[in-house]
């Protein structure tokens, strides 16, 4: 299995380097930690169950002290856990989103 990630910022149209984000599972106990690459990107390998997994992306830490949104989380399930999951994130100072990426 693994899963993957890319955060971009939409106010400059950037990667989002250096970001810190966590994999956990649905009780909250963490799965990894890193941190984004020059690129924004993520990608864990690693074996997984079928269930509830969350992103934890430390908007904060990127977007300064003063964030309107200090932390992003991101919830999704692992169906497939022989698959590969993408789950990116467009973040801007005053909104984020995200989408099943390939």
């Amino acid at each position: 299995m693994s899963i993957s990630t890319h955060i971009l910022d939409t106010a400059t149209g950037r990667p989002a380097a250096n970001v810190a984000v966590r994999l956990e599972k649905e009780s909250g106990a963490a799965v990894a930690e890193a941190r984004t690459n020059d690129d924004g990107r993520i990608r864990w390998d690693f074996e997984v169950e079928p269930g509830i997994y969350r992103l934890v992306f430390d908007t904060g830490g990127y977007l300064g002290p003063d964030a309107f949104y200090p932390e992003a989380s991101v919830t999704f399930r692992v169906a497939d856990p022989s698959g590969h999951l993408h789950v990116p994130l467009l973040l801007g100072p005053y909104s984020y989103t995200t989408y099943r990426g390939s």
